[in-house]
């Protein structure tokens, strides 16, 4: 069983706790545990795009909110360039998560209004689900950092496709957000996108 395979089976299973004790960098050598790491974060923070949709249906609110955009932004630079993380990097990364967000969040709502809203109460966003996002924040930060190696080499975007496509095979990943999970991932590549695995 090669290395990425023993790593990510328990991080499918404990994404937080791989995410901190998954100290090696995406390198040249081919071990991309890193890249499968900040997959599972990506996706994990991609989750919580259901519970925010409910909040917001819950309480008539737009799906976009520029100002909180702006400042989660502009904090996420702060904490990059302190973890040694290129801020234009981290800024575009963030930006892909949040528009992923959104499109599940669009998705969602079309749903709900093409045929029955959500029944169960809305968690709370204040005391629920932004604690979470949060602390996700900070985890894929550093997880930008151990990936920041490889942003440059030319088959960081196959090497990407590959760790997703290996991630997906090892979770019960929801297929219907790919394209949103996709999109969270556009600019982990100095040339974006994510490449073919073939």
């Amino acid at each position: 069983m090669n290395r990425l395979v023993r790593f990510a089976a328990p991080c499918a299973l404990a994404l937080l706790a791989c995410a901190a004790s998954a100290p090696a960098p995406a390198l040249a050598d081919g071990d991309d545990t890193a890249l499968t790491n900040l997959i599972a974060l990506a996706s994990q923070r991609l989750a919580l795009a259901e519970p925010v949709a409910r909040w917001k249906w819950a309480n008539h609110q737009a799906i976009t909110d520029k100002p909180r955009e702006e400042a989660l932004l502009a904090d996420v630079q702060k904490r990059a360039a302190a973890a040694n993380v290129d801020p234009t990097f981290a800024r575009a990364f963030f930006q892909d998560q949040i528009d992923a967000s959104k499109e599940v969040q669009n998705a969602l709502f079309a749903s709900w209004r093409a045929s029955q809203p959500p029944q169960e109460p809305a968690p709370d966003l204040a005391t629920s689900t932004r604690p979470q996002l949060d602390r996700l924040t900070q985890s894929l930060i550093a997880g930008l950092a151990r990936v920041q190696p490889l942003r440059a080499a030319p088959d960081c975007p196959s090497r990407v496709a590959q760790s997703l496509a290996n991630w997906k095979s090892l979770t019960r990943y929801d297929s219907t957000r790919s394209n949103a999970l996709n999109r969270a991932l556009g600019h982990v590549c100095e040339t974006g996108g994510v490449g073919a695995t073939g």
